[in-house]
């Protein structure tokens, strides 16, 4: 098997995450995404959407990382993906939600826009209403997730057990630490973090983010506090 991805990525590095705690014999391919590569030939064509990851299987190909996680747990019967219907439900739906609401403003709306200039909006007064417009949606959901996904009693999203929702959505949720937010008034939300931050290989796998995280702290960043 081979995964396309950068280690950067905040949806490369959840599959990467769960690759390497699971010890899974996975080779690595980078798509510089610095450089534009995931716009230019041959990846363009490999994955016409032209966004990692991409694992590759054989002659079987798939993206989406929250589909890659369900599909490495499936082959390797691996726990994080219980078989029980209704756990497994619960898995599926918080990993929903973060793809359909959280990350929806959060990244799009709040953090690409400051960080990446294809994302700048045309006006400047246009792009400082989309920053505040996300960053309110944003600490909507932080709440959301604080409070009812989580609460006071659970260690991770949907109990006491790590899942490939919890490696999904930590991969997601600490895009914030790029603006330099530390959630220090969503409690649960950063006990659960700092739950997943244990992982044993979280350093190794995060080194390179945690550098392009060194490189915005000087810069004049709305960030969630």
């Amino acid at each position: 098997m081979k995964l396309y991805m950068h280690p950067v990525s905040m949806t490369s590095r959840p599959v990467r995450l769960y690759i390497a705690e699971k010890g899974l014999e996975v080779d690595e391919e980078v798509v510089d995404l610095f450089t534009g590569a995931h716009h230019q030939e041959p990846f363009a064509s490999f994955n016409p959407n032209k966004l990692v990851p991409v694992l590759e299987d054989g002659d079987f190909k798939l993206t989406e990382s929250s589909s890659i996680l369900k599909y490495l747990a499936e082959k390797y019967d691996l726990p994080e993906y219980p078989k029980d219907l209704k756990k497994r439900a619960k898995v599926n739906e918080i990993m929903d939600w973060f793809n359909s609401n959280f990350y929806r403003d959060y990244a799009y709306g709040f953090i690409y826009p400051q960080v990446f200039p294809h994302h700048k909006r045309p006006t400047d007064e246009a792009h400082a209403e989309t920053i505040k417009w996300g960053k309110a949606n944003s600490e909507n959901w932080l709440k959301v997730l604080n409070d009812y996904w989580i609460g006071p009693d659970r260690q991770y999203l949907t109990g006491d057990d790590v899942t490939i929702a919890d490696y999904f959505g930590i991969g997601l949720i600490t895009l914030g630490e790029v603006v330099h937010s530390d959630f220090s008034k969503f409690p649960n939300v950063k006990r659960w973090m700092d739950n997943m931050k244990k992982l044993g290989k979280w350093d190794e796998i995060n080194e390179v983010f945690y550098g392009l995280v060194a490189s915005t702290k000087d810069q004049p960043l709305e960030a969630i506090r």
